[in-house]
């Protein structure tokens, strides 16, 4: 197994809304806001070498959508998924799976392109992979959530042909080294990969744990559904990982990729910090 980060290019979100009930005074000082209290995020995802297979988790948010909004999350930095690719000597087609943690835009939007006035998937070689509950739930959204889920990077996937669901069984085998783990708190049957690699354990935390800065258990996003059950699932998780010595890697943390826990008078913190390719 090899596994290589792929760096889609930062955005924009409201600090509020990513820190929920912590005030300003003590989130700034994580991730400073600009005058609008905007906070700059990653937009990190994984590609993963295994068993004859070309992973990618997740793609970023595309560039499909029109000039209104992106406006609202001011895209930066010279990153972009082609050129992550190309830099490993790889192109959009040589991906064979396209493993989506979940369908909230900033998570899929690269993976649908346009072409003319058609929308069709960017990775046409691959099999897109989901799973039932969790496109349920994005494909027919609650009020409070649907801003998230946009009827353009969803419903193409599956008008192609290339979509293929994952059992919702914590657990499941994705491929000799790799297993899905399910986490509800953020939004319906998220999945998290668990990855075997170099005698290590990396879970991949998707929106459970966006960044560092939210490893405190108060610390969830007003953005989750449910949020006292991702304040169970964060308390769940950490105390596995810190136990186990799992490595996290983060996707939206602006300046740290991977990061190992330890058991602090307050809590569960984080220990140390370094980049994927340095394991």
């Amino acid at each position: 197994m090899k596994l290589h980060t792929i760096n889609t290019g930062m955005f924009k979100l409201d600090g509020g809304a990513m820190f929920g009930v912590v005030p300003k005074t003590i989130w700034n000082k994580l991730n400073p806001g600009d005058e609008n209290n905007l906070c700059s995020w990653a937009m990190r995802c994984l590609l993963i070498e295994d068993d004859g297979r070309l992973i990618l988790v997740d793609n970023g948010i595309g560039d499909k959508q029109d000039a209104k909004f992106f406006s609202h999350y001011y895209l930066h930095g010279d990153d972009t998924l082609d050129k992550s690719l190309a830099a490993l000597g790889y192109h959009r087609n040589d991906i064979t799976d396209v493993f989506l943690t979940h369908l909230h835009f900033d998570h899929c939007g690269g993976s649908i392109v346009r072409e003319g006035e058609k929308l069709v998937p960017a990775f046409k070689n691959a099999t897109y992979w989901s799973n039932e509950d969790h496109w349920t739930w994005a494909t027919k959204p609650n009020d409070r959530e649907k801003a998230s889920f946009l009827k353009e990077n969803i419903l193409p996937i599956q008008e192609s042909g290339q979509l293929q669901f994952i059992p919702n069984e914590n657990g499941t085998s994705f491929t000799t080294n790799m297993k899905i783990r399910f986490a509800n708190g953020h939004t319906d049957a998220m999945m998290l990969p668990q990855l075997q690699y170099k005698d290590k354990t990396i879970l991949y935390m998707a929106d459970l744990l966006p960044s560092v800065g939210h490893i405190p258990l108060p610390y969830v996003m007003a953005y989750d559904t449910r949020p006292l059950i991702t304040l169970d699932e964060k308390k769940s998780y950490l105390t596995e990982a810190v136990e186990n010595k799992y490595i996290l890697f983060f996707e939206h943390d602006p300046n740290v990729e991977c990061g190992t826990l330890q058991m602090t008078e307050k809590g569960i913190r984080i220990d140390q910090t370094f980049a994927l390719s340095e394991l």
